[in-house]
């Protein structure tokens, strides 16, 4: 507690900087996964490619995959974006399943009585589809925020702020106290993100509580 009361200033700042890095590519990858997801979904012979190719994305180590997105984006080897990029990617390669098999959960018998209702097509995939398939995809979103906020720390080996810092430089330096504020800051995000997304889940689903 002592190094935190001296340091709190800047572990704010770190926090403020990892949410970011967390948050933003976790609502960008659940963008791009949902219609992914759908194809993999609506067309049979889709969902081996698209799920076994986004999962394969996940095995790319998180330092490499940082230090190649300034090559691929051309941007500089510190910009944050190379690692809000590189999180989307590990965060679409987590989602395109969970919303594959969300989708897939929704019961066929509540489709066709939708259908029989008028619903078809991207109607009935905003108004029956998906509000049904949300308890499977704020799981999924869950293990990714939580992975998010793990592998955005990685990103302290190339210069990017956020908390990792405080693990790579109390470490190096031997600071108990920065090492320690470190990890429990980084469980407390963690914690924070699962209890916000089970908070939404829950909001969005209020037959469930019935």
């Amino acid at each position: 507690m002592g190094w935190l009361s001296t340091h709190g200033g800047d572990v704010w700042t770190l926090l403020l900087q990892h949410v970011w890095l967390a948050a933003v590519p976790l609502v960008i990858g659940l963008l791009v996964a949902l219609p992914l997801g759908w194809a993999a979904r609506r067309w049979r012979a889709a969902y081996p490619i698209l799920v076994t190719t986004s999962g394969l994305l996940y095995t790319v180590p998180s330092l490499a995959l940082f230090i190649l997105m300034p090559l691929i984006l051309g941007t500089r080897i510190l910009d944050p974006i190379n690692v809000v990029a590189a999180m989307t990617v590990y965060t679409v390669a987590l989602l395109v399943r969970s919303v594959a098999d969300g989708l897939g959960a929704v019961p066929e018998d509540v489709r066709a009585a939708a259908t029989a209702m008028g619903y078809r097509g991207f109607r009935r995939l905003l108004a029956v589809d998906l509000p049904l398939a949300v308890p499977v995809l704020t799981a999924g979103l869950r293990v990714a925020a939580v992975s998010n906020v793990s592998i955005v720390s990685v990103a302290s080996l190339i210069g990017v702020a956020q908390l990792g810092n405080l693990l790579t430089d109390g470490y190096n330096r031997a600071i108990n106290g920065e090492l320690i504020t470190g990890i429990v800051a980084c469980l407390l995000l963690a914690l924070a993100f699962d209890w916000i997304i089970r908070g939404i889940g829950r909001a969005l689903t209020p037959w469930t509580r019935a």
